[in-house]
């Protein structure tokens, strides 16, 4: 069948003036026919030079022929012994084309074998590391539930008064527990929702009740690293559908992100746009940047862009792969635009209550 469709294609070629007005035969799927009847001893080669020189000379009068018909013209050849030289080349081009096919669907197999290894490979690592790391983190969750209530009676002086520098000590103590309990939370977070136990439960909210909170959080903690802080939000918004516990943690990690990547004096910003039948919800900052080849990396688990001894920033590389996560299951998605030495603005559209996205 593929010799017909060959034939078919090379009639259309014709047709359609691509090729010259030749007869169609077999002899147009052969290469090198000439040097074909040479090696079977059906041509010698002097006949083959005196061929060659006759379609050139029919070619240069407008008469183009192959070299067959050249042949047969000038009688070097009979029509039998020429049937039978094309039709061995066009079985043995068959034969070639076969083993081709042949060799080619056995490479497939077996790298689409090895594909799959590889991908139940890669699902069984992840399995394993996403137990790891509930596990840990839940063993570590209980002696630091020990710290916890000891640095508190300690900060309360309920074991005896402190002095400035052991108060001092306490405070700085705290913090640290503080930010050692955020990071085994997330990694809790994080294994069970990379088990697929991500419970997202939608509902109307009132925006600007909720954006109140993050503001005043988000106000805090760039007044701590003296960073001006800007809102950005209409005094009117509708209710939009969303998780009201999931929905503050995904602002205040991305405002968090901000302020961390923020060289002190810049600047973050907070804002609300309402487009259409969605409300978008922005963190813009004028920090470090992210260079754009880069940017698909910031959400890969457990990644920083510096992986370095010497990072500055710290963290686990899960707040925005859990945030994708999140919004995600909004259906939505993160939106990042950044330029590396200019800050980031990083957005995600929620619903309005009552509205349909379909459209």
């Amino acid at each position: 069948m593929a010799l017909y469709a060959i034939l078919a294609e090379k009639k259309l070629e014709v047709q359609t003036g691509m090729l010259p007005d030749l007869s169609l035969s077999p002899e147009l799927l052969v290469p090198r026919l000439g040097d074909y009847l040479v090696k079977r001893g059906l041509l010698s080669p002097d006949d083959l030079i005196q061929a060659l020189a006759y379609q050139k000379k029919m070619c240069d009068g407008g008469q183009s022929k192959l070299i067959g018909k050249a042949l047969l013209e000038l009688n070097l050849i009979s029509r039998e012994a020429l049937d039978q030289a094309v039709t061995e080349q066009i079985l043995q081009l068959q034969l070639a084309l076969q083993r081709a096919n042949d060799e080619l669907e056995a490479r497939v197999r077996e790298r689409t074998a090895e594909l799959e290894h590889a991908m139940n490979r890669l699902a069984e690592l992840n399995q394993l590391k996403s137990n790891f790391v509930s596990n840990v983190s839940h063993e570590l969750r209980t002696p630091l539930i020990h710290l916890k209530g000891y640095i508190e009676l300690l900060e309360e002086q309920a074991l005896g008064d402190l002095n400035p520098q052991q108060a001092d000590a306490v405070r700085v103590m705290k913090k640290a527990e503080n930010r050692l309990g955020n990071l085994i939370e997330n990694l809790i977070q994080f294994s069970t929702y990379s088990r697929g136990s991500l419970d997202i439960q939608l509902a109307p909210l009132d925006l600007l009740e909720i954006m109140g909170d993050v503001l005043e959080k988000a106000r805090n903690r760039c007044d701590e690293k003296s960073l001006h802080f800007q809102t950005k939000i209409p005094p009117s918004i509708p209710e939009v559908l969303a998780d009201a516990q999931m929905l503050p943690w995904v602002l205040l990690h991305m405002v968090d992100n901000a302020v961390k990547f923020t060289p002190e004096g810049g600047a973050v910003q907070v804002g609300a746009i309402i487009n259409g039948a969605v409300v978008k919800l922005y963190v813009y900052d004028t920090g470090i940047g992210i260079a754009e080849e880069k940017i698909n990396e910031i959400f890969e688990p457990f990644h920083q862009l510096d992986s370095s001894s010497t990072r500055r920033y710290g963290g686990t590389g899960l707040g925005l792969a859990m945030a994708r996560q999140i919004v995600e299951a909004h259906g939505s998605d993160i939106v990042v635009r950044s330029r590396e030495g200019e800050g980031s603005y990083f957005e995600f559209a929620l619903t309005i209550a009552g509205k349909d996205t379909s459209c």
